[in-house]
């Protein structure tokens, strides 16, 4: 049974673990177009400091990677962030700590009297009576109010998706909430009814010694397969019962083939099999943003705090910065520190895209107006990407549901990245691990 993977991210590379570890027999080739594994979990390592390109980890609430790093051997790299990174900070007119505790809440200048009122009313808001799609946006002022959603839903969805709340739905990008409006019959109601049931902690984030590009390597050496850097597949033709991928200078024949590629990538890989392929697979936008790195040899701040996320209202460039040498030790030389801004999204799309000059004085800029830093960096580092985030937009999950229903007509082809179900590493692993385990059962049958 040969096997072919597309895209030596995260996603593929867990897809492959997987499916060897349930068939070792399994005859799997993965091609990856770039001359590094990793896809946008890379780690750039600068004198002495560690800038990640994309994510810096996962929450360990969920045990979806946690598993993979202890099955791939992994877990000696395994980094728990620090106590200090507990704290985080929201800039709208000035820096607020995020409210942890109800206390904490009540005292909070980040809401009116009225806003937090509203909130409080919550309880007392019935619940949507239909499944339609909506915005963020719609579902926050709809159940919290303005103020809340303004203040707290819009830094926090620029943060995870470099999204803005009337541009991502809120059933597609955080199902869960929904799901607690829906069987509870709203967010309070529901958070106290799960409180009771689930006790423990909400998980911590964890990374990795050297970077998340560290445990990319290491599962990558774990794997019994054949790997081909530098290699892209131009386009896929079905031939009977089997798969020609169209490399750059061969062709080969597969039994079944996974994209674990950008849906962008997908589109055109696909666009022989089936043309409306593409348009759905099109149809998925990205976010623009870019990654600033920032090393300091001095820095007058203490940076106790995981780091800020600003608000829409604050008229910031910056959507936030994380104060990585204190989310985790060994991103930084000792004595030093070191941050990473972020720049552009659905809030400031262009400006992901200006020139590296640019956006490090757009980095130095935020930092000095968000956190009142004078001191200059003395090592910059940037990323950028042109569209780096899927954003699930209002429809995402109808055109979703479209798109792998046509896909079940194909047998053994498979799509598993982060364009279609989560776009976390928790959601990508999950991901993966379950279309491992389609291919698996019908190489069985």
């Amino acid at each position: 049974m040969k096997i072919a993977i597309i895209g030596g991210g995260i996603s593929g590379l867990t897809t492959a673990f997987y499916i060897k570890k349930g068939n070792p027999e399994a005859q799997i080739t993965l091609f990856e177009k770039e001359d590094k594994l990793g896809g946008k979990m890379m780690t750039k390592k600068i004198d002495g400091f560690l800038f990640e390109e994309g994510s810096n980890g996962f929450l360990s609430n969920k045990p979806d990677t946690l598993n993979l790093v202890k099955e791939s051997g992994a877990e000696d790299l395994l980094l728990s962030s620090s106590d200090d990174a507990r704290v985080r900070f929201i800039y709208k007119d000035a820096l607020h700590v995020l409210p942890e505790s109800p206390g904490a809440f009540l005292k909070t200048p980040l809401l009116t009297l009225f806003g937090k009122l509203r909130v409080a009313a919550e309880i007392l808001v019935p619940a949507k009576e239909d499944d339609s799609d909506e915005t963020l946006q719609s579902f926050g002022y709809r159940r919290v109010g303005k103020e809340m959603t303004n203040a707290f839903l819009d830094p926090m969805v620029a943060g995870v998706f470099a999204s803005a709340p009337d541009k991502i739905s809120v059933n597609s990008a955080f199902p869960a909430v929904v799901k607690l409006e829906k069987e509870y019959g709203g967010l309070f109601k529901g958070m106290l009814r799960k409180k009771k049931k689930e006790a423990g902690p909400g998980g911590i984030l964890m990374s990795f010694k050297g970077g998340v590009g560290a445990f990319v390597d290491s599962l990558a050496n774990s794997l019994n397969i054949e790997i081909k850097t530098d290699m892209s597949v131009k386009y896929i033709e079905k031939i009977d019962t089997k798969y020609l991928l169209h490399v750059e200078n061969f062709e080969e024949e597969f039994d079944k083939v996974i994209l674990s590629t950008p849906a962008y990538e997908s589109a055109k890989i696909l666009n022989k099999i089936e043309p409306e392929f593409s348009v759905l697979l099109h149809d998925i936008e990205y976010s623009p943003i870019s990654v600033v790195g920032l090393g300091y040899s001095e820095l007058n701040h203490d940076l106790k705090g995981f780091g800020l996320l600003t608000t829409s209202s604050s008229k910031k460039e910056i959507l936030g910065v994380l104060w990585d040498s204190s989310i985790f030790a060994d991103r930084a030389p000792a004595d030093k520190k070191s941050l990473r801004v972020m720049i552009g999204g659905q809030r400031n799309p262009d400006l992901a895209l200006k020139s590296d000059e640019e956006l490090k004085q757009i980095a130095i800029q935020g930092v000095k107006e968000t956190m009142g830093v004078e001191e200059l960096p003395d090592i910059t580092y940037v990323k950028r990407w042109e569209r780096g985030i899927p954003n699930y937009r209002l429809g995402h999950l109808e055109r979703m549901n479209k798109l792998f229903k046509k896909l079940k007509k194909h047998d053994g082809l498979y799509l598993s990245s982060n364009a279609y179900f989560g776009v976390g590493l928790n959601d990508c692993v999950k991901n993966s691990k379950e279309v491992a385990k389609e291919v698996l059962t019908d190489i069985k049958e």
